[in-house]
């Protein structure tokens, strides 16, 4: 078969297939800030003056055993309606570009960041405070997207990390001890998570077919 043989896509189709990819990144980003902005207004509602039934109490306290099952949630709880508001525009900017690439991959993506930031808070946090908040997510997607413009070097996704990098670059610094009432270590290990995760889902190359 010669490259002549080679059925290639219209751009037209080229472009459905990026609307596409677009409109189910935005769906699917805008359900999971709607589905944290739920999480809130119901803890909100069902805290009593004392504090008792705070969602909150499902955030992670470092080497609490108890508290190993909190890794899903801590991600999606905030401390207030001040640290959600303050994380939706990353979350929505950032998740949309991680997510852009195709849900499958983004939802790996998500799975390892919260896994390896979750074991990160839970060996070296705090035992004496509680870990949440989606910033685990946003440091999470910033290694992502950096790590694919690393591993792929594919033009597209070298521009994407340039621009991440470009607007968000500043983020590095939340991965240092800086404020005590901010999880440094839920920055760190959200990064390391996004990196780990753009290495294992990098696009492989093929070897080239060997034709007679």
């Amino acid at each position: 078969m010669t490259d002549a043989d080679v059925p290639r896509s219209s751009p037209a189709a080229g472009l459905a297939d990026h609307a596409s990819r677009a409109v189910s990144a935005i769906i699917l980003v805008t359900l999971m800030l709607g589905g944290m902005w739920a999480l809130e207004v119901t803890d909100y509602l069902v805290t009593d003056d004392n504090g008792a039934n705070s969602l909150d109490q499902y955030g992670i306290r470092a080497h609490h055993v108890g508290d190993l099952p909190h890794i899903f949630s801590a991600p999606f709880l905030h401390a207030g309606f001040g640290h959600l508001m303050a994380n939706s525009i990353p979350f929505l900017v950032l998740g949309f570009l991680a997510a852009f690439r195709g849900i499958g991959k983004f939802v790996l993506a998500n799975l390892v960041v919260i896994l390896v930031a979750g074991a990160g808070i839970w060996l070296t946090g705090p035992s004496n405070g509680v870990t949440l908040g989606a910033s685990i997510l946003i440091f999470g997607y910033f290694g992502y997207l950096l790590g694919r413009g690393v591993f792929e070097r594919h033009l597209a996704d070298v521009a994407i990390a340039v621009a991440v990098a470009a607007v968000y670059g500043t983020m590095i610094f939340g991965v240092l001890p800086s404020n005590p009432n901010i999880s440094w270590q839920g920055h760190l290990f959200g990064l390391f998570g996004g990196l780990l995760a753009a290495w294992r889902l990098r696009r492989r190359r093929e070897s080239p077919a060997l034709t007679a």
